[in-house]
C-alpha cells in the first residue's frame, strides 16, 4: 500500500504531520521558527497554563506515571472517581466514564448499548468514530441528511418494527462551526420515546454561559440522552468521556470494552483535567470573552481580504477552498507566512469542498492578533 502524494508533489507542500518541537504556547516552534498557532483546538488557552501544569506535576508525584491497569482493576484511583464526579456535574447528567480518547468512547458505545432489533439513525456528516461506531453493531443503520429534523422525523415515523431508536448527532461540526439546535433534537427524541446521542467535543468549554457545552440550553429534560465528548479540545487535555443516566452508566463501567480493557488515563491527565473545570467554572466570561474578540478579529480581516468564508457562531473560522489542490495551495500560502492552519480535503469533507479551518483561541495577546493581521495581508497583497 503506498501514500498518494500527487498534491503533494502538485503543490510542493503537504500540510499534514508538522512536527514541533515546543508545546502551544502564543507560538509554535517548528525547527527554528515560530509559527502562529491556529491549527490546534486550543480554545481556551489553557493548554500550557502554569495552574494546570502543577496541577499535573502534583498528582504525577502522588501517583507516579500510571497505574498499570484498566479502570475496572488497578486503575480505578480516588482522583479518576472525583474527576469523572466532576465532569458530570460539570455537563449536568447524572454519571460520566472516563476513557482514552473520545473516539473509543464513540467506537464501542454502539456495540455495547444496541442489539440486532435497534434502529441507529446518524448524522450524514457526523464524525468518523461515530459512523465506525455504530457499523460494528448488529443494528439498522440509516443516515439522515445533514442536520436535516424533517428527514429525520420520516425515519423516525417508519420505527415500529424496532425495539430501540437512536438518534445520533454532533453539537458542533467542527469542520465549519455549525451548531445543532440542541432542542429541537430533544423535543423530536422525547416524542419518538428515542435515545438522542449528541458528541459534544466541539461544545464542551465553550458553548453555554458558563461553558458547560451544549447541554446548558436544554430547555426540558430528556433521560434518554447519552453524551460523549473530547477533553483535549476546550478542556486543553485528553480523554474522552460518555455521560448519562445512572441506570446506563452502571451498565457502561461494566459492559464496554474499550473501558475495561483500556489502561486508565494516567495521574498527570487526571490531575490536569481536575484544574481546568475549576479554572472554566471560575473565569469562563473572561476567557470567553478573548476567545471571541480573537475569533471576530480573525474572521473580519479574512472578509476583508475577500476570503470565502463560512458564517458561523462559533469561534471556528473555516475558508471555502473547493477542490483539494486549491486547499494545498491555501495552506501553503498561510504556511509560508509562519501561519498553521488545518485543511480538510475529501473523504474528510465531499468532493470540491475542501475547507481551511483556523482557529484564533484566547490565548493569543492582542500583539499576537496585530502580528498575524500582518501577515494575511502580506499574503495576500
Amino acid at each position: 500500500m503506498k501514500v498518494d502524494k500527487s498534491l503533494e508533489m502538485e503543490t510542493d507542500f503537504n500540510p499534514y504531520y508538522k512536527m514541533m518541537n515546543s508545546g502551544l504556547k502564543t507560538t509554535v516552534n517548528i525547527g527554528d521558527e515560530e509559527y502562529i498557532d491556529l491549527a490546534s483546538n486550543n480554545y481556551l488557552g489553557l493548554a500550557n497554563d502554569e495552574r494546570i501544569v502543577k496541577h499535573s506535576i502534583v498528582a504525577l508525584k502522588k501517583y507516579g506515571l500510571s497505574m498499570c491497569g484498566t479502570p475496572i482493576a488497578s486503575g480505578y484511583i480516588d482522583l479518576y472517581e472525583n474527576v469523572q464526579f466532576k465532569l458530570a456535574r460539570f455537563v449536568n447528567l447524572d454519571r460520566a466514564v472516563l476513557l482514552p480518547s473520545c473516539y473509543q468512547a464513540n467506537n464501542g458505545l454502539f456495540k455495547a448499548i444496541t442489539k440486532e432489533k435497534d434502529l441507529i439513525l446518524i448524522d450524514h456528516y457526523a464524525h468518523s468514530s461515530l459512523i465506525e461506531g455504530a457499523q460494528a453493531t448488529s443494528g439498522k443503520i440509516r443516515l439522515f441528511l445533514h442536520n436535516n429534523i424533517l428527514h429525520l422525523e420520516k425515519l423516525l415515523e417508519k420505527r415500529e418494527k424496532y425495539k430501540n431508536v437512536f438518534i445520533v448527532t454532533e453539537s458542533v461540526f467542527s469542520t465549519e462551526g455549525e451548531v445543532i439546535d440542541i432542542n429541537k433534537y430533544i423535543e423530536i427524541a422525547k416524542k419518538y420515546s428515542a435515545y438522542l446521542v449528541v458528541d459534544d467535543s466541539h461544545g464542551i468549554g465553550i458553548i453555554g454561559p458558563q461553558g458547560k457545552g451544549i447541554l446548558s440550553d436544554i430547555k426540558t429534560e430528556h433521560d434518554k440522552i447519552i453524551y460523549t465528548a473530547s477533553l483535549g479540545k476546550g478542556l486543553a487535555n485528553q480523554g474522552g468521556i460518555i455521560a448519562g443516566n445512572n441506570e446506563l452508566m452502571e451498565y457502561i463501567s461494566y459492559y464496554l470494552p474499550q473501558l475495561i480493557y483500556s489502561t486508565a488515563l494516567v495521574p498527570a491527565v487526571l490531575g490536569g483535567i481536575d484544574k481546568t473545570i475549576d479554572i472554566i467554572t471560575n473565569e469562563f466570561p473572561q476567557i470567553k470573552n478573548k476567545l471571541d474578540r480573537n475569533s471576530s478579529r480573525l474572521k473580519s480581516i479574512l472578509k476583508q481580504l475577500k476570503f470565502d468564508i463560512v458564517e458561523t457562531s462559533m469561534p471556528i473560522t473555516s475558508i471555502k477552498a473547493g477542490n483539494s489542490k486549491n486547499a494545498f495551495t491555501i495552506a501553503k500560502n498561510f504556511y509560508s507566512k509562519k501561519i498553521l492552519t488545518t485543511t480538510f480535503i475529501t473523504p474528510s469533507v465531499p468532493q470540491n469542498q475542501s475547507r481551511i479551518r483556523l482557529i484564533a483561541n484566547a490565548g493569543l495577546r492582542e500583539e499576537d492578533m496585530n502580528k498575524l493581521e500582518d501577515k494575511i495581508r502580506e499574503m495576500v497583497l
